[in-house]
Protein backbone atom coordinates (compact mmCIF):
# COMPACT_ATOMS: atom_id res chain seq x y z
CA UNK A 1 0.00 0.00 0.00
CA UNK A 2 1.15 3.33 -0.75
CA UNK A 3 2.74 5.44 2.09
CA UNK A 4 0.41 8.26 3.28
CA UNK A 5 0.32 10.41 6.48
CA UNK A 6 -1.50 8.90 9.51
CA UNK A 7 -4.75 10.44 10.22
CA UNK A 8 -4.19 13.88 12.39
CA UNK A 9 -0.63 13.69 11.15
CA UNK A 10 1.58 16.22 9.72
CA UNK A 11 2.70 15.32 5.39
CA UNK A 12 6.08 15.06 6.32
CA UNK A 13 5.32 12.00 8.34
CA UNK A 14 4.24 9.49 6.09
CA UNK A 15 2.94 5.73 7.57
CA UNK A 16 2.13 2.70 6.83
CA UNK A 17 -0.21 -0.48 7.96
CA UNK A 18 1.05 -2.32 10.65
CA UNK A 19 0.48 -5.90 9.98
CA UNK A 20 -1.30 -8.27 11.85
CA UNK A 21 -2.70 -5.38 13.93
CA UNK A 22 -6.36 -5.65 12.50
CA UNK A 23 -8.56 -5.40 15.61
CA UNK A 24 -12.75 -6.54 15.36
CA UNK A 25 -14.90 -5.01 17.74
CA UNK A 26 -15.73 -6.59 21.05
CA UNK A 27 -18.65 -8.53 21.68
CA UNK A 28 -21.13 -6.67 23.32
CA UNK A 29 -20.82 -3.15 22.46
CA UNK A 30 -22.49 -0.94 24.19
CA UNK A 31 -21.91 3.04 26.25
CA UNK A 32 -19.77 4.30 23.21
CA UNK A 33 -18.28 7.40 23.26
CA UNK A 34 -15.01 9.11 22.10
CA UNK A 35 -12.42 8.60 24.53
CA UNK A 36 -10.70 11.29 26.66
CA UNK A 37 -8.29 13.41 24.29
CA UNK A 38 -6.30 14.23 26.94
CA UNK A 39 -6.10 11.02 29.00
CA UNK A 40 -2.31 10.14 29.94
CA UNK A 41 -1.73 6.54 29.01
CA UNK A 42 1.01 3.87 28.80
CA UNK A 43 1.36 1.17 25.61
CA UNK A 44 3.83 -1.65 25.00
CA UNK A 45 5.51 -1.61 21.21
CA UNK A 46 7.56 -4.50 20.06
CA UNK A 47 10.46 -4.70 17.77
CA UNK A 48 12.11 -7.09 15.51
CA UNK A 49 14.46 -9.56 16.47
CA UNK A 50 18.35 -8.97 14.97
CA UNK A 51 18.40 -12.57 14.48
CA UNK A 52 16.10 -15.45 14.72
CA UNK A 53 16.28 -17.97 17.31
CA UNK A 54 18.18 -21.66 16.18
CA UNK A 55 15.77 -23.86 15.15
CA UNK A 56 16.78 -26.30 18.18
CA UNK A 57 17.22 -25.59 21.53
CA UNK A 58 20.67 -25.03 22.39
CA UNK A 59 21.76 -27.38 25.32
CA UNK A 60 22.71 -24.17 27.78
CA UNK A 61 20.30 -21.92 28.80
CA UNK A 62 21.01 -18.53 27.43
CA UNK A 63 21.14 -15.44 29.89
CA UNK A 64 19.16 -12.44 29.48
CA UNK A 65 22.39 -10.94 27.98
CA UNK A 66 23.06 -13.39 25.33
CA UNK A 67 19.76 -12.90 24.47
CA UNK A 68 20.06 -9.47 24.21
CA UNK A 69 23.24 -9.69 22.07
CA UNK A 70 22.09 -12.58 19.80
CA UNK A 71 18.51 -12.17 19.33
CA UNK A 72 17.36 -8.85 20.80
CA UNK A 73 16.62 -5.35 19.17
CA UNK A 74 19.71 -4.48 18.00
CA UNK A 75 20.80 -0.93 19.05
CA UNK A 76 20.25 0.71 15.86
CA UNK A 77 16.46 -0.39 15.61
CA UNK A 78 16.24 0.62 19.77
CA UNK A 79 17.68 4.10 18.50
CA UNK A 80 15.13 4.93 15.25
CA UNK A 81 12.03 4.06 17.16
CA UNK A 82 12.92 5.86 20.59
CA UNK A 83 14.34 8.62 18.22
CA UNK A 84 10.80 8.78 15.86
CA UNK A 85 8.88 8.36 18.87
CA UNK A 86 10.11 10.88 21.06
CA UNK A 87 10.56 12.87 17.64
CA UNK A 88 5.96 12.56 17.25
CA UNK A 89 5.72 13.86 21.25
CA UNK A 90 5.51 9.83 23.21
CA UNK A 91 7.43 9.79 26.54
CA UNK A 92 10.03 6.50 26.31
CA UNK A 93 8.94 5.59 29.59
CA UNK A 94 11.58 2.12 29.09
CA UNK A 95 13.50 0.30 26.45
CA UNK A 96 14.30 -3.41 26.65
CA UNK A 97 16.79 -4.92 24.53
CA UNK A 98 16.38 -8.17 25.35
CA UNK A 99 12.64 -8.58 24.96
CA UNK A 100 12.41 -5.80 22.30
CA UNK A 101 10.16 -3.74 24.04
CA UNK A 102 9.09 -0.22 24.31
CA UNK A 103 7.03 0.94 26.84
CA UNK A 104 5.74 4.28 25.78
CA UNK A 105 3.35 6.84 27.39
CA UNK A 106 1.17 9.47 25.76
CA UNK A 107 -2.22 11.09 25.44
CA UNK A 108 -4.79 9.47 23.77
CA UNK A 109 -4.74 11.81 21.13
CA UNK A 110 -0.69 11.89 20.47
CA UNK A 111 -0.93 8.24 20.51
CA UNK A 112 -4.22 7.77 18.28
CA UNK A 113 -2.43 10.43 15.92
CA UNK A 114 1.04 8.89 15.72
CA UNK A 115 -0.73 5.00 15.26
CA UNK A 116 -3.75 5.98 12.70
CA UNK A 117 -6.27 5.11 15.13
CA UNK A 118 -8.80 6.34 16.82
CA UNK A 119 -10.72 5.56 20.43
CA UNK A 120 -13.92 4.82 22.26
CA UNK A 121 -14.68 4.52 25.75
CA UNK A 122 -17.21 1.67 25.72
CA UNK A 123 -18.52 -1.21 28.03
CA UNK A 124 -18.72 -5.08 26.48
CA UNK A 125 -18.39 -8.27 27.30
CA UNK A 126 -15.25 -9.44 28.64
CA UNK A 127 -13.88 -13.30 28.22
CA UNK A 128 -15.88 -14.36 31.59
CA UNK A 129 -19.50 -13.04 30.25
CA UNK A 130 -19.26 -9.98 32.55
CA UNK A 131 -19.97 -6.51 31.32
CA UNK A 132 -16.59 -4.59 31.26
CA UNK A 133 -15.87 -0.65 30.46
CA UNK A 134 -12.55 -0.13 28.54
CA UNK A 135 -10.75 1.67 25.71
CA UNK A 136 -12.06 0.01 22.10
CA UNK A 137 -10.75 0.30 18.17
CA UNK A 138 -11.37 -1.27 15.51
CA UNK A 139 -9.20 -2.15 12.02
CA UNK A 140 -5.78 -1.80 11.39
CA UNK A 141 -2.98 0.75 12.86
CA UNK A 142 -0.01 2.51 11.34
CA UNK A 143 3.17 3.15 12.47
CA UNK A 144 5.65 5.98 10.90
CA UNK A 145 7.01 4.02 7.47
CA UNK A 146 10.56 4.85 8.69
CA UNK A 147 10.02 2.10 11.47
CA UNK A 148 8.02 -0.48 8.26
CA UNK A 149 9.28 -3.81 9.27
CA UNK A 150 11.13 -2.42 12.46
CA UNK A 151 8.40 -2.13 14.66
CA UNK A 152 6.34 -5.93 14.93
CA UNK A 153 3.20 -5.20 17.89
CA UNK A 154 1.74 -2.23 19.14
CA UNK A 155 -0.04 -3.38 22.54
CA UNK A 156 -2.44 -1.94 24.82
CA UNK A 157 -4.51 1.20 22.89
CA UNK A 158 -7.45 -1.29 23.17
CA UNK A 159 -7.40 -2.28 26.63
CA UNK A 160 -10.15 -4.69 26.75
CA UNK A 161 -10.12 -8.04 28.79
CA UNK A 162 -7.65 -10.48 26.59
CA UNK A 163 -8.32 -13.43 28.74
CA UNK A 164 -10.16 -15.50 30.98
CA UNK A 165 -8.96 -17.84 34.20
CA UNK A 166 -9.60 -21.09 33.42
CA UNK A 167 -10.91 -22.77 36.41
CA UNK A 168 -13.91 -24.05 37.97
CA UNK A 169 -14.99 -24.01 41.63
CA UNK A 170 -17.62 -25.94 43.82
CA UNK A 171 -18.48 -26.21 47.41
CA UNK A 172 -16.67 -28.95 49.15
CA UNK A 173 -19.30 -30.69 50.66
CA UNK A 174 -20.44 -30.80 46.48
CA UNK A 175 -17.08 -32.62 45.63
CA UNK A 176 -17.88 -36.28 44.62
CA UNK A 177 -14.06 -37.09 45.56
CA UNK A 178 -11.19 -34.38 45.77
CA UNK A 179 -7.22 -34.43 46.63
CA UNK A 180 -5.07 -31.80 48.49
CA UNK A 181 -1.88 -31.34 46.10
CA UNK A 182 0.15 -33.55 48.46
CA UNK A 183 -2.16 -36.76 47.19
CA UNK A 184 -1.72 -35.79 44.20
CA UNK A 185 1.90 -36.08 44.36
CA UNK A 186 1.68 -39.43 45.75
CA UNK A 187 -0.68 -40.55 43.12
CA UNK A 188 1.13 -38.80 40.32
CA UNK A 189 4.80 -40.34 40.90
CA UNK A 190 6.19 -37.25 42.26
CA UNK A 191 9.80 -37.74 42.37
CA UNK A 192 10.67 -39.24 46.03
CA UNK A 193 13.73 -36.86 47.91
CA UNK A 194 12.62 -34.01 46.19
CA UNK A 195 10.97 -30.76 47.01
CA UNK A 196 11.97 -27.89 44.72
CA UNK A 197 14.68 -26.66 46.91
CA UNK A 198 16.92 -24.26 44.89
CA UNK A 199 14.34 -23.82 42.53
CA UNK A 200 12.42 -20.76 41.53
CA UNK A 201 9.13 -20.70 40.11
CA UNK A 202 7.00 -17.90 38.70
CA UNK A 203 3.14 -17.79 38.53
CA UNK A 204 1.14 -15.49 36.06
CA UNK A 205 -1.81 -13.58 37.32
CA UNK A 206 -3.97 -11.43 35.31
CA UNK A 207 -6.39 -10.37 38.63
CA UNK A 208 -7.04 -11.07 42.23
CA UNK A 209 -4.87 -11.91 44.87
CA UNK A 210 -3.60 -13.73 47.92
CA UNK A 211 -3.85 -12.59 51.64
CA UNK A 212 -0.90 -14.55 53.66
CA UNK A 213 -3.55 -15.60 56.37
CA UNK A 214 -4.94 -17.78 53.69
CA UNK A 215 -1.64 -19.52 52.94
CA UNK A 216 -0.76 -19.78 56.93
CA UNK A 217 -4.21 -21.79 57.31
CA UNK A 218 -4.08 -23.84 54.31
CA UNK A 219 -0.54 -24.57 54.20
CA UNK A 220 -0.72 -25.21 58.25
CA UNK A 221 -3.78 -27.85 57.47
CA UNK A 222 -1.38 -29.88 55.54
CA UNK A 223 1.25 -29.83 58.06
CA UNK A 224 3.35 -27.96 55.86
CA UNK A 225 5.55 -24.83 56.50
CA UNK A 226 3.84 -21.65 54.80
CA UNK A 227 6.44 -21.47 51.33
CA UNK A 228 8.06 -18.09 50.28
CA UNK A 229 6.03 -16.03 48.17
CA UNK A 230 6.51 -13.22 46.55
CA UNK A 231 4.11 -10.64 45.01
CA UNK A 232 4.88 -8.43 41.89
CA UNK A 233 3.36 -5.88 40.24
CA UNK A 234 3.37 -5.27 36.28
CA UNK A 235 2.34 -2.13 34.09
CA UNK A 236 0.21 -1.13 37.68
CA UNK A 237 -1.12 -4.14 39.00
CA UNK A 238 -0.83 -5.43 41.74
CA UNK A 239 -2.15 -7.74 44.63
CA UNK A 240 -5.53 -6.75 45.01
CA UNK A 241 -6.96 -9.68 47.38
CA UNK A 242 -10.75 -10.07 48.90
CA UNK A 243 -11.70 -8.21 45.36
CA UNK A 244 -13.38 -11.32 43.53
CA UNK A 245 -13.31 -14.76 45.56
CA UNK A 246 -15.62 -16.52 42.96
CA UNK A 247 -13.20 -15.61 40.64
CA UNK A 248 -10.14 -13.96 40.10
CA UNK A 249 -8.80 -14.83 43.74
CA UNK A 250 -9.51 -18.50 43.64
CA UNK A 251 -7.48 -18.15 40.46
CA UNK A 252 -4.79 -16.77 42.05
CA UNK A 253 -4.83 -19.11 45.56
CA UNK A 254 -5.29 -22.65 43.12
CA UNK A 255 -1.77 -21.77 41.35
CA UNK A 256 -0.13 -20.87 45.10
CA UNK A 257 -1.67 -23.70 46.90
CA UNK A 258 -0.85 -26.07 44.50
CA UNK A 259 2.88 -25.19 43.41
CA UNK A 260 3.45 -24.62 47.23
CA UNK A 261 2.41 -28.05 48.31
CA UNK A 262 3.87 -30.02 45.38
CA UNK A 263 7.04 -27.79 45.34
CA UNK A 264 7.42 -26.59 49.25
CA UNK A 265 10.57 -25.34 48.99
CA UNK A 266 10.55 -23.81 45.61
CA UNK A 267 10.62 -19.62 45.96
CA UNK A 268 7.06 -18.62 44.28
CA UNK A 269 6.73 -15.23 42.60
CA UNK A 270 3.41 -14.05 41.71
CA UNK A 271 3.27 -11.80 38.66
CA UNK A 272 0.28 -9.91 38.41
CA UNK A 273 -0.40 -8.22 35.27
CA UNK A 274 -3.15 -5.95 33.59
CA UNK A 275 -6.16 -8.61 31.89
CA UNK A 276 -4.87 -6.69 28.45
CA UNK A 277 -2.78 -8.29 25.81
CA UNK A 278 -0.14 -5.46 26.41
CA UNK A 279 -0.88 -6.90 29.96
CA UNK A 280 -0.56 -10.12 29.64
CA UNK A 281 2.92 -9.92 27.58
CA UNK A 282 4.70 -7.99 29.54
CA UNK A 283 3.59 -9.78 32.53
CA UNK A 284 4.85 -12.96 30.86
CA UNK A 285 8.38 -11.09 30.24
CA UNK A 286 9.19 -9.90 33.43
CA UNK A 287 8.51 -13.35 35.05
CA UNK A 288 10.57 -15.03 32.72
CA UNK A 289 13.38 -12.74 32.17
CA UNK A 290 14.02 -12.68 35.80
CA UNK A 291 17.05 -12.75 37.84
CA UNK A 292 17.20 -15.63 39.31
CA UNK A 293 15.28 -17.44 36.24
CA UNK A 294 12.38 -19.56 37.31
CA UNK A 295 12.63 -23.28 36.25
CA UNK A 296 9.30 -23.25 35.35
CA UNK A 297 6.39 -20.49 34.79
CA UNK A 298 2.70 -21.21 35.28
CA UNK A 299 -0.13 -19.61 32.91
CA UNK A 300 -3.93 -20.71 33.97
CA UNK A 301 -5.22 -17.71 31.69
CA UNK A 302 -5.93 -18.23 27.80
CA UNK A 303 -8.29 -17.13 25.11
CA UNK A 304 -9.64 -18.86 22.05
CA UNK A 305 -7.07 -18.18 19.27
CA UNK A 306 -8.92 -15.85 17.29
CA UNK A 307 -9.82 -13.70 19.92
CA UNK A 308 -6.07 -12.76 19.75
CA UNK A 309 -5.22 -9.83 17.00
CA UNK A 310 -2.50 -11.73 15.05
CA UNK A 311 0.35 -9.33 16.02
CA UNK A 312 -0.21 -9.99 20.02
CA UNK A 313 -0.44 -13.56 19.16
CA UNK A 314 2.94 -13.57 17.21
CA UNK A 315 4.63 -11.33 19.52
CA UNK A 316 3.37 -13.21 22.86
CA UNK A 317 4.70 -17.05 21.04
CA UNK A 318 8.15 -15.06 20.61
CA UNK A 319 7.97 -13.84 24.26
CA UNK A 320 7.51 -17.58 24.93
CA UNK A 321 10.33 -18.65 22.94
CA UNK A 322 12.85 -16.40 24.59
CA UNK A 323 11.34 -18.06 27.85
CA UNK A 324 12.65 -21.84 26.87
CA UNK A 325 15.75 -20.38 24.72
CA UNK A 326 15.89 -18.69 29.03
CA UNK A 327 15.92 -21.69 30.17
CA UNK A 328 12.42 -21.89 31.44
CA UNK A 329 9.20 -24.52 31.09
CA UNK A 330 6.46 -22.17 30.42
CA UNK A 331 2.96 -24.99 31.33
CA UNK A 332 -0.48 -23.09 29.79
CA UNK A 333 -3.71 -24.17 30.94
CA UNK A 334 -5.56 -25.53 27.17
CA UNK A 335 -8.82 -24.43 28.29
CA UNK A 336 -12.44 -25.83 30.09
CA UNK A 337 -14.70 -25.63 27.15
CA UNK A 338 -14.28 -28.72 24.72
CA UNK A 339 -12.56 -28.85 21.68
CA UNK A 340 -14.82 -25.52 20.18
CA UNK A 341 -13.16 -23.30 23.50
CA UNK A 342 -16.44 -22.29 24.09
CA UNK A 343 -16.34 -20.07 20.75
CA UNK A 344 -20.12 -20.41 18.92
CA UNK A 345 -19.63 -20.82 15.41
CA UNK A 346 -20.02 -24.35 15.25
CA UNK A 347 -16.24 -24.73 15.03
CA UNK A 348 -13.50 -26.32 16.57
CA UNK A 349 -10.97 -23.91 18.06
CA UNK A 350 -7.56 -24.15 20.23
CA UNK A 351 -6.65 -21.95 23.29
CA UNK A 352 -3.80 -19.75 23.40
CA UNK A 353 -1.07 -19.44 25.12
CA UNK A 354 -1.70 -23.12 25.48
CA UNK A 355 -1.66 -23.55 21.31
CA UNK A 356 1.62 -21.98 21.18
CA UNK A 357 4.22 -24.54 20.45
CA UNK A 358 6.62 -22.89 23.02
CA UNK A 359 4.47 -23.56 25.91
CA UNK A 360 3.74 -26.49 27.29
CA UNK A 361 0.01 -27.25 27.06
CA UNK A 362 -1.83 -28.55 29.97
CA UNK A 363 -4.53 -30.85 29.69
CA UNK A 364 -7.37 -32.18 31.86
CA UNK A 365 -8.90 -35.76 33.06
CA UNK A 366 -11.14 -37.19 35.76
CA UNK A 367 -8.97 -38.88 38.15
CA UNK A 368 -10.52 -41.53 40.75
CA UNK A 369 -7.80 -42.79 42.91
CA UNK A 370 -6.57 -43.94 46.23
CA UNK A 371 -5.10 -41.29 47.96
CA UNK A 372 -3.51 -42.76 50.23
CA UNK A 373 -1.93 -45.95 48.51
CA UNK A 374 -1.51 -43.36 45.40
CA UNK A 375 -3.48 -45.97 43.43
CA UNK A 376 -5.24 -45.04 40.34
CA UNK A 377 -8.69 -47.02 39.81
CA UNK A 378 -9.35 -45.04 36.53
CA UNK A 379 -8.49 -42.05 34.69
CA UNK A 380 -10.48 -40.85 31.56
CA UNK A 381 -10.87 -37.48 30.01
CA UNK A 382 -12.46 -35.11 31.30
CA UNK A 383 -15.83 -33.94 30.38
CA UNK A 384 -19.02 -32.68 32.45
CA UNK A 385 -20.47 -30.42 29.59
CA UNK A 386 -18.51 -30.39 26.24
CA UNK A 387 -19.23 -26.96 25.82
CA UNK A 388 -18.91 -25.19 29.19
CA UNK A 389 -17.00 -28.18 31.58
CA UNK A 390 -14.42 -30.15 29.64
CA UNK A 391 -10.77 -29.96 28.81
CA UNK A 392 -9.53 -28.13 25.84
CA UNK A 393 -7.87 -29.85 22.91
CA UNK A 394 -7.59 -29.65 19.46
CA UNK A 395 -5.82 -28.35 16.89
CA UNK A 396 -4.62 -24.74 16.16
CA UNK A 397 -5.38 -22.43 13.38
CA UNK A 398 -2.10 -20.48 13.15
CA UNK A 399 0.71 -22.40 14.55
CA UNK A 400 1.96 -25.26 12.29
CA UNK A 401 3.03 -28.77 14.22
CA UNK A 402 6.31 -28.62 15.37
CA UNK A 403 8.74 -31.37 14.50
CA UNK A 404 8.46 -33.07 17.70
CA UNK A 405 4.97 -33.52 17.07
CA UNK A 406 5.29 -34.65 13.57
CA UNK A 407 7.65 -36.94 14.55
CA UNK A 408 4.83 -39.14 16.99
CA UNK A 409 2.58 -41.64 15.31
CA UNK A 410 -0.03 -41.13 17.30
CA UNK A 411 -0.05 -37.41 17.04
CA UNK A 412 -0.54 -38.51 13.12
CA UNK A 413 -3.33 -41.10 13.80
CA UNK A 414 -5.24 -38.46 15.01
CA UNK A 415 -5.34 -35.69 12.73
CA UNK A 416 -8.43 -35.28 11.03
CA UNK A 417 -9.21 -36.72 8.10
CA UNK A 418 -10.12 -34.35 5.20
CA UNK A 419 -13.61 -33.92 4.35
CA UNK A 420 -16.12 -30.51 3.74
CA UNK A 421 -13.94 -28.55 5.73
CA UNK A 422 -10.01 -28.71 4.96
CA UNK A 423 -8.10 -30.95 7.68
CA UNK A 424 -5.81 -28.80 10.59
CA UNK A 425 -2.30 -29.93 10.51
CA UNK A 426 -1.55 -27.70 12.77
CA UNK A 427 0.14 -27.64 16.58
CA UNK A 428 -1.63 -30.47 18.65
CA UNK A 429 -3.19 -29.42 22.01
CA UNK A 430 -2.37 -30.55 24.64
CA UNK A 431 1.07 -32.00 25.31
CA UNK A 432 0.21 -33.40 28.97
CA UNK A 433 -3.13 -33.53 31.10
CA UNK A 434 -3.42 -34.37 34.76
CA UNK A 435 -6.88 -34.34 36.89
CA UNK A 436 -9.30 -31.08 36.76
CA UNK A 437 -12.59 -32.46 36.39
CA UNK A 438 -14.14 -30.29 39.68
CA UNK A 439 -16.15 -33.21 40.85
CA UNK A 440 -12.77 -35.03 41.34
CA UNK A 441 -10.57 -31.71 42.20
CA UNK A 442 -8.41 -30.37 44.41
CA UNK A 443 -8.52 -28.95 47.75
CA UNK A 444 -7.87 -25.69 48.66
CA UNK A 445 -8.92 -22.62 50.56
CA UNK A 446 -9.84 -19.12 48.99
CA UNK A 447 -10.73 -16.04 50.88
CA UNK A 448 -11.13 -17.72 54.18
CA UNK A 449 -13.57 -20.95 52.71
CA UNK A 450 -12.39 -24.36 51.97
CA UNK A 451 -13.62 -25.54 48.47
CA UNK A 452 -12.67 -27.66 45.81
CA UNK A 453 -11.17 -26.16 41.86
CA UNK A 454 -11.19 -27.99 38.92
CA UNK A 455 -9.98 -27.04 35.74
CA UNK A 456 -7.24 -26.96 33.44
CA UNK A 457 -5.88 -23.87 35.49
CA UNK A 458 -5.10 -26.19 38.15
CA UNK A 459 -2.79 -28.54 35.95
CA UNK A 460 -0.70 -25.96 34.60
CA UNK A 461 0.89 -25.76 38.41
CA UNK A 462 0.58 -28.93 39.06
CA UNK A 463 2.86 -29.60 36.04
CA UNK A 464 4.76 -26.20 36.84
CA UNK A 465 5.88 -28.08 40.51
CA UNK A 466 7.13 -31.60 38.73
CA UNK A 467 9.00 -28.99 36.66
CA UNK A 468 10.75 -27.38 39.60
CA UNK A 469 11.23 -31.14 41.52
CA UNK A 470 12.97 -32.33 38.22
CA UNK A 471 15.24 -29.66 37.42
CA UNK A 472 16.29 -29.95 41.10
CA UNK A 473 16.94 -33.87 40.64
CA UNK A 474 18.70 -33.11 37.53
CA UNK A 475 20.60 -30.17 38.38
CA UNK A 476 19.63 -28.41 35.15
CA UNK A 477 16.79 -25.86 34.10
CA UNK A 478 14.54 -28.17 31.34
CA UNK A 479 13.33 -25.12 28.80
CA UNK A 480 11.64 -26.02 25.89
CA UNK A 481 10.39 -29.92 27.17
CA UNK A 482 8.45 -31.42 24.59
CA UNK A 483 10.97 -32.57 22.56
CA UNK A 484 12.27 -34.81 25.65
CA UNK A 485 8.28 -36.07 26.37
CA UNK A 486 7.62 -37.07 23.51
CA UNK A 487 10.69 -39.14 22.82
CA UNK A 488 9.09 -40.61 26.50
CA UNK A 489 5.66 -41.33 25.51
CA UNK A 490 6.03 -44.33 28.00
CA UNK A 491 6.56 -42.17 30.83
CA UNK A 492 3.11 -41.14 31.12
CA UNK A 493 -0.42 -42.67 32.34
CA UNK A 494 -2.11 -43.44 28.63
CA UNK A 495 -5.67 -41.97 28.62
CA UNK A 496 -7.66 -44.02 26.65
CA UNK A 497 -11.31 -43.23 27.16
CA UNK A 498 -13.63 -40.25 26.78
CA UNK A 499 -13.60 -37.24 24.58
CA UNK A 500 -13.78 -33.32 24.80
CA UNK A 501 -16.50 -32.88 22.28
CA UNK A 502 -15.05 -33.54 18.25
CA UNK A 503 -11.92 -35.37 19.62
CA UNK A 504 -11.85 -38.46 21.26
CA UNK A 505 -9.14 -40.19 23.62
CA UNK A 506 -7.29 -42.96 22.05
CA UNK A 507 -3.37 -44.70 22.21
CA UNK A 508 -0.59 -42.75 22.60
CA UNK A 509 -0.77 -39.16 22.18
CA UNK A 510 -4.40 -37.36 21.32
CA UNK A 511 -6.34 -34.10 21.37
CA UNK A 512 -8.20 -34.42 24.33
CA UNK A 513 -5.55 -35.07 27.09
CA UNK A 514 -2.14 -35.25 25.12
CA UNK A 515 1.05 -37.91 26.16
CA UNK A 516 -1.49 -38.35 29.07
CA UNK A 517 -1.43 -37.64 33.12
CA UNK A 518 2.42 -37.92 34.93
CA UNK A 519 4.45 -40.49 36.13
CA UNK A 520 7.07 -38.19 37.67
CA UNK A 521 9.77 -41.06 38.76
CA UNK A 522 9.48 -42.15 35.75
CA UNK A 523 9.87 -38.67 33.76
CA UNK A 524 12.99 -38.28 36.22
CA UNK A 525 14.69 -41.61 35.07
CA UNK A 526 13.69 -40.70 31.42
CA UNK A 527 15.94 -37.18 31.69
CA UNK A 528 18.63 -39.43 33.10
CA UNK A 529 18.71 -38.45 36.80
CA UNK A 530 17.75 -40.00 39.78
CA UNK A 531 15.51 -38.95 42.82
CA UNK A 532 17.41 -37.60 46.05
Amino acid sequence: MTDQPAPGSSAEEPSVILEGSERAPAPGLAARQAADPAERIQITVVLRRRAPLPSEPSEAPLSPEELAARHGASDEDLRLATETFTRLGAEVVEADAASRRIRLAGTVEQLCRIFGTSLESVTSSGPHGQSVAHRHRTGSLRIPASLDGVVTAVLGLDDRPQARAQFRAIPRAAAGTSYSPPDLGRIYGFPAGTDGTGQAVAILELGGGFGQADLDAYFGGLGLPTPSVTAVGVDGAANQPGQDPQGADGEVLLDIEVVGALAPKAAISVYFGPNTDAGFLDALVQASHATPAPCSLSISWGQSEDAWTAQARNAMDQALADAAALGVTVTAAAGDRGSTDGVGDGKDHADFPASSPHALACGGTRLVADAASGTITSETVWNDSPTTSATGGGYSDVFPAPAWQNSSAAAARHRPKPGPHPAKHGRGVPDVSAVADPQTGYQVRVDGTDMVIGGTSAVAPLWAALVARLAQATGRRLGLLQPALYAQAGAFRDITSGSNGTYHAGPGWDPCTGLGSPNGTALLAALGGQGG
